[in-house]
């Protein structure tokens, strides 16, 4: 079955379940074959293998997975959406951590559907999230 505009951006947990080799993450996300890391992601990706205890292979595998994929880089619209979904969580007295307000700005600027484990990322309107 082919995905609706075959486009997906991943959260960090879900690029870490894919590297390790969890089946049910890539049978359900398989047919997507544009696959998109928010900038957030690959930093979050890259710190954790350096923070790792086997920094040289963590950092070679995520390297090369990152170089497969599309970054959703920063920029104006980005940071305009950044702090429009920053103030309303603030407002509904919904905070969420920062890196993954400038992950779903990223998302919303560039349209790209999201693939995350992480709930809190259902309290951003305008975020389209992966099934």
């Amino acid at each position: 079955m082919v995905k609706r505009d075959n486009r997906l951006a991943l959260d960090t947990n879900i690029v870490i379940d894919i590297l390790n080799d969890n089946q049910t993450i890539i049978k359900r996300y398989i047919d997507y074959h544009q696959i998109y890391l928010p900038y957030v992601v690959c930093g979050e990706l890259l710190f954790g293998a350096i923070n790792s205890s086997k920094p040289k292979q963590n950092l070679k595998n995520f390297r090369a997975f990152i170089n497969r994929c599309t970054i959703l880089n920063s920029n104006y619209p980005v940071a305009e959406a950044y702090a429009n979904i920053r103030k309303e969580l603030k407002e509904q007295g919904k905070p969420i951590p920062e890196n993954d307000i400038w992950i779903a700005a990223a998302c919303i600027v560039y349209e790209v559907p999201l693939a995350t484990r992480d709930r809190h990322f259902e309290y951003i309107p305008g975020l389209d999230l992966a099934k």
